[in-house]
C-alpha cells in the first residue's frame, strides 16, 4: 500500500491508521510521492498531535512515531516546490542514509535467505519441518546475483527470489529461472593473472566457476563434443549443461564427422 493510501485511510476511517497506531509507529514508504493536500494533513497531525476522524465532531489526540522512507531527493523536491519545507524539517529529525544494494553486496545472501523463507511459506513448498526454506541457488545463479548492480535495489532482488520460488522444481535453483534481464546482463568474469591462471584473490564463486568450466570441457572432449553424452557423464540434465556452457563462455567445437 502506498503512503497516500495509508494516510487517506488514517484520515478518512474512524478506526484509521493513526488511531490504531496510537503509542506505536507508522511507516510511510516513498514519502516524496504524497500529494500536496496530504502533505498539509500530515503536517497538521505531526504539529498538533491530533486529528478529527471522519464522522466525528471531536478531535482525537495521538502519540505516534513516524518513520518515512524515500528514494527521491527531498531537498530537490523542496526547491521545485513539490515537497513542503516545513514537513521536511518535521520529519527529518534523525536521518539514516541506507546505501544502495550494489554498495553492500555482502547483504545479498542474507536477503536471499529471508525472501526464500517468506515466499516458500506463502507458496507452501520446499519447507523443512521447522517451516524454513530448503531452497538454495546453484553457484552460477548466485554468481549472477552477486555481480548484478541492482538498479531496483532490494525490491528487484525480492522479485527475482519470488520468481525463483514459483518456478523452482528442485531445492537447488538453477540460473535459468532468474529473470531474463539478469541472465542477459551477466557474464562470467573469472579473475586471472597474466599467465592465464586463476588470480590468488579470486572469489569463491570464481573458483567454483573455473572448476566447473574445466570439468565441462573435459567431459565434452571425452564425449567427442556430444552435449547429450557429456551431460549424461556429468549426471546433469542437458538443459543445465547448455545453460552452464553459455554462462561459462565455453566454445563448442563442431563435432568431427565420422
Amino acid at each position: 500500500m502506498c503512503s497516500s493510501d495509508l494516510f487517506t485511510g488514517a484520515i478518512a476511517n474512524r478506526k484509521g491508521l493513526f488511531e490504531t497506531a496510537n503509542r506505536g509507529t507508522i511507516f510511510f514508504d516513498e514519502i516524496g510521492t504524497i500529494s500536496a493536500e496530504l502533505q498539509v494533513k500530515l503536517l497538521r497531525v505531526l504539529q498538533d498531535r491530533e486529528f478529527m476522524p471522519l464522522g466525528s465532531n471531536e478531535s482525537m489526540r495521538v502519540d505516534v512515531r513516524i518513520i518515512a522512507a524515500t528514494n527521491a531527493d527531498l531537498e530537490k523536491l523542496m526547491e521545485e516546490g513539490k515537497f513542503r519545507e516545513d514537513l521536511y524539517y518535521r520529519l527529518n529529525v534523525i536521518n539514516l542514509v541506507l546505501p544502495s544494494l550494489r554498495e553492500r553486496k555482502e547483504d545479498i545472501p542474507l536477503l536471499i535467505d529471508h525472501f526464500f523463507n517468506r515466499y516458500c511459506r506463502e507458496n507452501e513448498k520446499f519447507l523443512n519441518s521447522d517451516g524454513r526454506s530448503l531452497l538454495t541457488f546453484e553457484s552460477d545463479a548466485m554468481q549472477i546475483l552477486m555481480e548484478h548492480n541492482w538498479p531496483g535495489n532490494v525490491r528487484e532482488l525480492e522479485n527475482a527470489v519470488e520468481r525463483a520460488v514459483v518456478l523452482a522444481t528442485t531445492p537447488s535453483v538453477p540460473a535459468h529461472v532468474l529473470p531474463d534481464h539478469l541472465q542477459q546482463a551477466s557474464g562470467m568474469r573469472i579473475s586471472r593473472d597474466h599467465n592465464g591462471m586463476l588470480a590468488p584473490d579470486a572469489s569463491l564463486f570464481e573458483v567454483v566457476a573455473d572448476f566447473e568450466r574445466k570439468r565441462i570441457i573435459e567431459a565434452l572432449e571425452a564425449a567427442n563434443f556430444s552435449q547429450t553424452d557429456a551431460a549424461e557423464a556429468l549426471h546433469i540434465p542437458l538443459s543445465t549443461l547448455n545453460q552452464k556452457i553459455k554462462r561459462l563462455n565455453i566454445d563448442i567445437k563442431r563435432r568431427p564427422q565420422a
